[in-house]
């Protein structure tokens, strides 16, 4: 769109100063037609920044003739700017015999437009894989590029609905840990009745003190009466207990010592894996698409072959534990109780004992608390296939539970499980204390019978 000549933008900054000060006098004087010429010499962000004066100014600044122009001068300088429901509207609006556009069509077709420009640039750099982990090398710089938020929205039994934008969001290896406290709004989770996680996509606009506008996309819903039955305590400080609702999903209530009830929520916790994280939060289509199974059995007898697992625990600032291992197998003879179970590291190889880097601990914090639950904290697990393909992936905090039998005798300190599991396989991890440290002893996986069939075609 051609800058406007230094006098005009004078004038049309001089008119609004005035508008600020004086406005009813100032609207009562100036016809539509002026100020809406007066409003086409605006770039983008002025507009929406307008657009929070007054009612009028909000019907001024999203004229539709407005943002059309707006659209295509942006269209002829970027000709590779797309809007793919532009004409599929239009011609849908002929067949309706309808002359004008909806409200507000061609702003938000513009806006779409800004969203998409940088999102084929982005997406090529999630082709970059870690040869470790498998997954893209690069998520969260794409997701800082592609500046994607997280929200998420509360809806209680009588309908009402809160939204809230994360207190604090979390990088490590291979997820991303969020967190929301909302104060008297997430007062009590037995009144909740649904939480949704929203992927945010904000478009870059020079708007202080406002926030950018954005696409919302559901990421994830939660039944709160379906999973409530099923909540179970994974940690607990002097402040909160940790309750995990589901896999990923960790509702810190705060403990009152002299009541039963104990349903004051202080923060929800969301654990995201990596995996598809970026088309997951934008609803884009996966980079790769999905493969018909194909079968890995070489040998029958020899079953699962080939695999790969990366493990990483982490308190939700920094990991303790980052392990790769490959040529991982199970024998067909191994496969019980509808799993498949892959052995990492094992109890009677010393060798293949691993040191955690620090203190198994889960932070949080709430407004102006915060604490660390002691024995909690955050697993991370990428298994990829023989065909380099993952195969499957889990981002969930969970509790490291004392042993009262010991699961290695070579070592003398307390014994220790980290256990997860869900519908699709089981992870459990064996651990022993030894002063300060934590040493993991036996590290296994297993993978459930049913999803083994489905991915490859096979018939276990």
């Amino acid at each position: 769109m051609a800058t406007a000549p230094k006098a005009v933008r004078y004038r049309a900054v001089r008119t609004f100063k005035r508008a600020h000060k004086s406005p009813l006098i100032f609207l009562e004087r100036l016809p539509l037609e002026i100020l809406l010429k007066i409003l086409s010499y605006l770039d983008v962000s002025a507009l929406y920044t307008l657009s929070h004066v007054n009612k009028l100014f909000y019907q001024l600044a999203n004229d539709n003739v407005l943002w059309e122009k707006i659209h295509k001068a942006e269209h002829r300088r970027k000709r590779n700017l797309k809007c793919d429901c532009t004409y599929e509207l239009l011609q849908m609006m002929s067949r309706m015999e309808v002359e004008d556009p909806p409200e507000n069509f061609w702003k938000h077709q513009h806006l779409n437009s800004l969203i998409k420009y940088d999102t084929k640039t982005m997406k090529s750099h999630l082709g970059i894989l870690n040869r470790h982990t498998g997954l893209p090398s690069r998520t969260r710089q794409v997701l800082r590029s592609l500046r994607v938020t997280w929200e998420l929205t509360v809806s209680d039994k009588s309908g009402q609905k809160s939204t809230f934008e994360p207190n604090w969001c979390r990088f490590c290896e291979t997820s991303v840990s969020l967190s929301w406290s909302g104060g008297g709004q997430l007062s009590d989770y037995k009144k909740i009745s649904s939480l949704h996680l929203h992927g945010v996509r904000r478009i870059a606009l020079n708007v202080p003190g406002l926030k950018t506008p954005g696409r919302r996309f559901l990421m994830l819903k939660v039944d709160m009466q379906a999973v409530a039955e099923r909540m179970q305590i994974i940690g607990r400080d002097k402040l909160v207990d940790l309750k995990l609702l589901q896999p990923g999903i960790v509702l810190g209530v705060w403990r009152e010592i002299n009541s039963k009830d104990q349903s004051s929520v202080a923060f929800v916790m969301f654990t995201l894996h990596f995996h598809r994280l970026v088309e997951r939060s934008t609803q884009e289509s996966p980079l790769c698409p999905i493969l018909k199974p194909m079968c890995n059995d070489v040998d029958p007898e020899h079953g699962l072959h080939g695999y790969q697992l990366h493990v990483a625990l982490n308190d939700t600032t920094c990991n303790i534990m980052s392990e790769h291992f490959s040529q991982l197998f199970c024998r067909k003879a191994d496969i019980g109780d509808g799993l498949m179970r892959l052995r990492a590291i094992s109890r009677a190889n010393a060798s293949q004992h691993a040191r955690l880097a620090g203190s198994v601990g889960l932070p949080w914090s709430c407004e102006s608390l915060q604490g660390n639950v002691q024995n909690g904290c955050v697993l991370s697990v990428t298994l990829v296939d023989s065909y380099q393909r993952r195969f499957w992936c889990v981002g969930s905090a969970v509790s490291v539970q004392l042993r009262e039998t010991p699961v290695c005798y070579d070592y003398d300190g307390e014994h220790f499980l980290i256990l997860h599991q869900d519908s699709e396989g089981r992870v459990e991890m064996q651990l022993v204390k030894e002063q300060t440290r934590f040493v993991v002893v036996s590290l296994a996986v297993s993978v459930a019978v049913g999803k083994v069939n489905k991915h490859f075609g096979t018939s276990y």
